[in-house]
């Protein structure tokens, strides 16, 4: 049975109050949390040895002067075996450190070492910042 133009107006209109009230919740998170979501995220990417993802969540200024090879280049798949995001401070509201805990084998042994990440805000979203 053919859906009347009303109804497909009803229906498109209802997505788009789904869409951006989806918006607003995501918009609405601590950036604590957003940044804390993101970290973890790209942590487990690199683990999984997924390099091509965890680039994806570089700053636009860090992909400016570290291409995708390059950043795959220096990257070594298979050396981390977990990666816990512990905690992030925010000192700005475009600006955040996140401290993470990191394992990997070193000459046999299982070594844990803390680390600190910037993530910044740009362009509506939280990037990870090369040093």
């Amino acid at each position: 049975m053919p859906v009347s133009f009303a109804r497909w107006r009803g229906i498109a209109g209802f997505g788009l109050v789904l869409s951006v009230s989806g918006c607003a919740v995501h918009e609405s998170k601590p950036p604590e949390q957003i940044v804390k979501a993101r970290a973890q995220e790209r942590w487990d990417a690199l683990v999984k040895g997924n390099v091509e993802a965890a680039y994806g969540y570089l700053s636009p200024g860090s992909k400016a002067v570290r291409t995708a090879e390059g950043y795959r280049n220096e990257i070594k798949v298979g050396f981390w075996t977990s990666a816990t995001v512990e905690q992030v401070q925010c000192g700005s509201e475009d600006s955040c450190e996140a401290q993470v805990s990191i394992e990997y084998k070193a000459r046999g042994l299982r070594v844990k070492t803390p680390l600190t990440e910037t993530w910044i805000r740009q362009q509506g979203n939280w990037w990870y910042v090369l040093k």
